[in-house]
């Protein structure tokens, strides 16, 4: 297997020029390789072969050879889906079974936005002074997608294919922690087919790439997945030009149990929606409310599920949890830990670092957590869950929507007006009932409040990247 180390520009991989990235193997803490990073030539180049790309024949080739390349893409990253699974698991210690499947999942993408170019269209409009009015769906020209390290090739993936589809060029930037698939990503779809500067991959510094990128006068569009902080700061930036953006965020989701679900069978279920990718996970649901009646048993039988779950090698196809990213990450998490210890949170579970190599970190289970406390209130973006019981759902609810967050959640009845209703009362912008399922390829993804602004996958995607024309030709 060949390991990408430099900037994919223009068709082919060259010198960055940048400050280099030493990549380290979170499960062994051992370096695995060095990647150059892009600095300013390499940027330039990147956005002008971009545009240069998209004037000159990718906005306006026709829709059915748009759809045929972007299924040759979605073929050709199923024929490599192993390799793109192994880089994951290197570069972030990614279970290699959930990096199977998230190497599925891109594909998956593709093959959804190229089934989509032929069936996206505009509306006819009757007006009152008659005539023909009609709508356009226009590429905007080049997108910046900036994707984070917790799932780099999926995002890649779901940023990258509706903005082609819809006509645009694409420059990416992945995390400083996880350039490796999005750089393969980019050498894959040109080998099956994508013209030369249609889709660029910029390595390196967020902050030095991606201000260059969000204040460049021919990015027209910036989508980026990401934490909260760094979504004001591109906001900001992007304001100075009116750029259009898509911003998916920080969440801090609630898991909702009532007592007339099958709650046993959320309790078995519910570890993972919060332990999955070792909490790494804007959509983690690290607050849980289960009604006071069921609350014991719930909690001894979540305690038992987590502390079942496979902790250790991502290489081995058993393991569910893997290490956390960096030794920064870890350490972030665990200043967290050492709050609610000091604020007097009950351990019911985890907490501590396993005598092993990498950057591990036991599952955790906190209970008696305070409203105040910065576990209840913070994404902790690690392998941590709160749980609290609840007696009345009005004031259950009145708690779950006080968070500044609103990305993601579950909510467990069996009581189909009860799920409605609170479905309608939660604020945020996925929500899953008997289930922790969040991702779905053909629906909208994003999130209420601080968790961001416009929407990933889904038909909603294409058409935040392309401008609405309207025009009227009179009789």
């Amino acid at each position: 297997m060949t390991i990408p180390t430099q900037p994919f520009v223009d068709g082919h991989y060259q010198a960055g020029g940048g400050k280099p990235i030493t990549l380290i193997n979170p499960a062994t803490e051992e370096t695995l390789i060095e990647v150059s990073g892009a600095g300013e030539p390499a940027i330039t180049a990147a956005v002008e072969s971009a545009h240069h790309a998209w004037k000159s024949g990718w906005r306006d080739l026709a829709p059915g050879k748009r759809t045929e390349i972007l299924f040759n893409v979605a073929r050709k990253l199923r024929e490599h889906a192993e390799e793109i699974a192994q880089l994951e698991m290197q570069q972030i210690g990614k279970p290699i079974a959930d990096a199977r499947d998230e190497a599925g999942l891109g594909a998956r993408v593709f093959e959804y936005y190229a089934g989509a170019v032929t069936k996206f269209y505009g509306q006819t409009i009757p007006v009152s002074s008659g005539g023909f009015d009609f709508t356009l769906r226009e590429s905007m020209g080049v997108v910046a997608a900036i994707v984070p390290w917790n799932f780099p090739f999926p995002i890649a993936c779901w940023k990258a294919a509706p903005a082609l589809a819809a006509g645009n060029c694409v420059v990416l930037k992945p995390a400083s922690l996880s350039p490796l698939t999005a750089l393969k990503l980019g050498e894959i779809a040109h080998a099956a087919g994508l013209p030369k500067g249609v889709l660029q991959v910029l390595p390196g510094s967020g902050s030095t790439i991606g201000d260059a990128l969000v204040t460049h006068p021919l990015i027209r569009k910036i989508s980026f997945t990401g934490s909260t902080e760094i979504g004001r700061h591109i906001m900001s930036l992007a304001s100075r030009d009116l750029k259009r953006i898509s911003l998916e965020l920080g969440g801090k989701s609630p898991n909702i149990v009532f007592a007339d679900s099958n709650w046993e069978l959320a309790a078995e279920k519910s570890p993972m929606s919060v332990f999955a990718n070792t909490g790494q996970d804007c959509c983690a649901r690290s607050r849980m409310f289960v009604e006071r009646s069921v609350y014991e048993p719930f909690v001894e039988k979540f305690i038992a599920a987590t502390k079942a779950l496979v902790i250790g090698d991502p290489a081995k196809e058993a393991t569910q949890i893997g290490p956390l990213v960096a030794t920064g990450q870890r350490a972030s998490v665990e200043e967290f830990l050492a709050d609610a210890r000091q604020s007097g949170s009950t351990f019911a579970c985890g907490g501590n670092r396993p005598e092993t190599k990498g950057y591990f970190l036991e599952p955790t289970v906190l209970l008696d957590v305070g409203k105040g406390d910065r576990c209840w209130r913070e994404e902790i973006f690690g392998p941590v869950v709160a749980i609290v019981p609840f007696d009345d759902e009005v004031e259950m609810l009145e708690e779950v929507n006080a968070s500044p967050y609103g990305l993601s959640g579950s909510l467990w009845t069996n009581d189909l007006s009860r799920a409605l209703r609170v479905s309608r009362a939660v604020q945020c912008g996925v929500l899953s009932v008997n289930t922790h399922s969040s991702v779905h390829v053909e629906a909208p993804f994003g999130g209420f409040k601080t968790s961001g602004i416009g929407r990933d996958l889904g038909m909603a995607a294409m058409e935040g990247y392309t401008e609405l024309k309207n025009v009227y030709i009179a009789s």
